[in-house]
C-alpha cells in the first residue's frame, strides 16, 4: 500500500457477493481482459498480480491486425519478441485475486459486500451554516456512512454520476458482441492476439492457453442473435470463415494494394511484417456463448466536491483495442498517485484542487483514445471502395514505418 496513505481508512461497499476461488475452474470464463503492463504493475503494486500468476493469465508478445476488404494487416509487436506484449485475463481471475488481497488488508481497507446504496447527500462546495462538510452515504439496511472522498467506481450506469447529474455523452454502436470461449485445431504456441476487421464488425481471437482462445466477434444484433442460435458446428465453419475467406475482397483493392505495397518495398526493403496465419477452430466451451450490447460513454466530468469517477463510471468503449479495462486502472493509478501526493503535503484529500489535477489528466488521455477507436470501428465499417483503399494505403504504410505503430 502506499505509504503515504497507509493512515487512511477505506471503505468499499460492493454490491455482489464475497467473491473467493479456493481452487482455479478448469473451464475458462467467457469474459476477459487484455491487461497491459502498465496495468500488470499497478495490480503488482498493490500484491494482486501475484495471485493472478499464480491462478492463470496468458501473455501474448504479438498482435496481427488485418482487413476483410483488403489484404492489408499489420502487425504489433515488442522488439525481438522478448517481452510480453499485454496478458489476457480471466475478469473472474481479476476480481478473486484482488478479494484475496484486500482480506490481507483489513486493517486499512473495510469491504462491506452485499451493499445496495439507496441515497447520496452531497456537500456544498463553500461551507454554509446547515450543509453538511462530508459525503453522506445511506445503504439499504439503514445504515449511514460519511467521507471526505467518495469515489464512484460503479460502471456505465453508475448511481454516483446521476445523482450529481453529471451529463453523459453516449451512443450504442448498434452492435453487440458475440463472446466464448474457442478449443483449437491443435495444440499452439498461442502468443499472438489476432484481430480481422469485417464489413460487419471486428472479431478477435485472444490466447487463453495452448490449446484456447477466447473469441470476441462485434457485430450486428441481427447477426449476433443467428450466431447464438447456430449449433456448434455451424458456429465454428462461421468463426473459421469469418479469420479465413477472402469473399469481402476485390480485385480493383486487391490490385491497388499491391502495387502500393511493392511502392514501400522498393524505397525501404526490410520494413514491414510477415503476415501469418491464425490457428483454426474446432470446437467451443459448453455454454460459454454470450451477447452483450455495445456502445460508448464518457462523462463531460470526472470529478465533483469530494467526489470523482474513474473506469466505466466516467468512459465505455468499444471492446476493438482491447483498452476498457486498462483506461479505468490508468484512472486508478492517476489518481492513487495525486492523493498520495496530497496526502504528503497534509491536504483535504476531497479538496477539489488534485482532484481537478486528475480529471484534467485522464481527459487529456482518454479522449484522444477514445476518439481513435471510436473513428477505427466507423473506418472499418464499411465495404465502399475509396474508404477501403484510404485504409489499405493506410495501415501498408503504418506497417512499414515502425515509428508510425508507437
Amino acid at each position: 500500500m502506499d505509504p503515504n496513505l497507509v493512515g487512511k481508512k477505506i471503505l468499499l461497499l460492493e454490491a455482489g457477493s464475497k467473491n473467493v476461488m479456493d481452487k482455479v475452474p478448469d473451464t475458462y470464463s467467457t469474459r476477459v481482459s487484455s491487461i497491459s503492463p502498465g496495468s500488470a504493475t499497478l495490480l503488482s503494486g498493490i500484491g494482486a498480480w501475484e495471485h493472478i500468476t499464480k491462478m492463470r493469465c496468458k501473455p501474448y508478445k504479438k498482435m496481427q491486425v488485418w482487413d476483410a476488404c483488403s489484404d492489408a494487416l499489420i502487425t504489433f509487436d515488442k522488439e525481438n519478441l522478448q517481452d510480453e506484449m499485454a496478458y489476457i485475463v480471466e475478469n473472474d481471475i481479476v476480481v478473486a485475486a484482488l478479494t484475496k488481497q484486500l482480506d490481507s488488508l483489513s486493517d486499512n481497507v473495510q469491504v462491506k459486500y452485499m451493499s445496495k446504496v439507496v441515497k447520496y447527500a452531497w456537500p456544498m462546495p463553500h461551507q454554509a451554516a446547515d450543509s453538511i462538510p462530508w459525503v453522506q452515504v445511506t445503504l439499504a439496511s439503514g445504515e449511514t456512512v460519511q467521507t471526505k472522498l467518495l469515489i464512484g467506481a460503479d460502471g456505465p450506469n453508475s448511481m454516483v454520476r446521476r445523482e450529481l447529474g453529471i451529463p453523459t455523452v453516449k451512443w450504442n454502436y448498434d452492435q453487440s458482441a458475440v463472446v466464448a470461449v474457442l478449443h483449437l485445431s491443435e495444440p499452439t504456441e498461442n502468443n499472438v492476439a489476432w484481430q480481422r476487421f469485417l464489413p460487419t464488425g471486428p472479431i478477435a481471437m485472444l490466447p487463453l492457453s495452448d490449446t484456447e482462445s477466447s473469441l470476441v466477434w462485434s457485430t450486428s444484433h441481427r447477426l449476433a442473435e443467428e450466431l447464438l442460435e447456430l449449433d456448434e458446428e455451424s458456429f465454428v465453419d462461421a468463426i473459421n470463415s469469418a479469420f479465413w475467406s477472402n469473399e469481402n475482397q476485390s480485385e480493383l483493392i486487391e490490385t491497388a494494394g499491391s502495387l502500393f505495397r511493392g511502392a514501400l518495398s522498393a524505397i525501404m526493403p526490410s520494413a514491414g511484417s510477415p503476415r501469418q496465419l491464425p490457428p483454426s477452430v474446432a470446437g467451443i466451451g459448453p455454454k460459454t456463448r454470450v451477447m452483450f450490447p455495445l456502445g460508448m460513454g464518457h462523462a463531460s466530468e470526472y470529478i465533483r466536491h469530494r467526489v470523482a469517477l474513474v473506469g466505466d463510471a466516467a468512459h465505455r468503449v468499444h471492446p476493438l483495442a482491447g483498452q476498457g479495462a486498462n483506461l479505468g486502472f490508468g484512472d486508478v493509478a492517476c489518481l492513487t498517485q495525486l492523493l498520495s501526493q496530497a496526502a504528503f503535503n497534509g491536504k483535504d484529500l476531497g479538496a477539489i484542487q488534485h482532484l481537478l489535477e486528475y480529471e484534467t489528466e485522464r481527459q487529456r488521455h482518454n479522449l484522444p483514445m477514445m476518439a481513435a477507436i471510436d473513428l477505427m470501428k466507423r473506418l472499418y465499417s464499411t465495404n465502399v471502395a475509396p474508404v477501403v483503399l484510404l485504409r489499405t494505403f493506410g495501415l501498408q504504410a503504418t506497417n512499414m514505418l515502425p515509428a508510425l505503430k508507437v
